[in-house]
């Protein structure tokens, strides 16, 4: 399995949620579930480097007037990208399950 960031991991999820976002809006659905902020450049890196590993395609939208003409570039997951996640998940889950039957004295207040 190749290795997911977190940021990466984040944003991957919310393009799965969206289907498509520009950075704009990835950065505000990034505050909105994390009431934290994240600059456009990290998320911009970000998802530079998943495209170039097959988990996010993207394309120009039409260009418009509040952008002086300028078009937006639109990021959506692919299905590798979704295994990706799906694969992380999974063991997330089953790493979870092994802590929580096995330390379940952490749960206790």
């Amino acid at each position: 399995m190749e290795s997911i960031g977190a940021l990466e991991e984040i944003i991957l999820m919310i393009l799965l949620k969206y289907e498509e976002c520009h950075g704009v809006q990835i950065a505000q659905h990034h505050e909105t579930i994390f009431s934290k902020s994240i600059s456009l450049p990290a998320i911009h890196v970000v998802l530079k480097r998943m495209e170039k590993k097959g988990w996010v395609d993207s394309r120009f939208g039409e260009p418009t007037a509040k952008r002086g003409g300028r078009r937006k570039r639109l990021y959506k997951a692919t299905p590798a990208g979704y295994h990706a996640i799906e694969r992380l998940q999974e063991a997330k889950s089953k790493l979870w399950a092994s802590i929580v039957q096995q330390n379940f004295r952490y749960g206790a207040n």
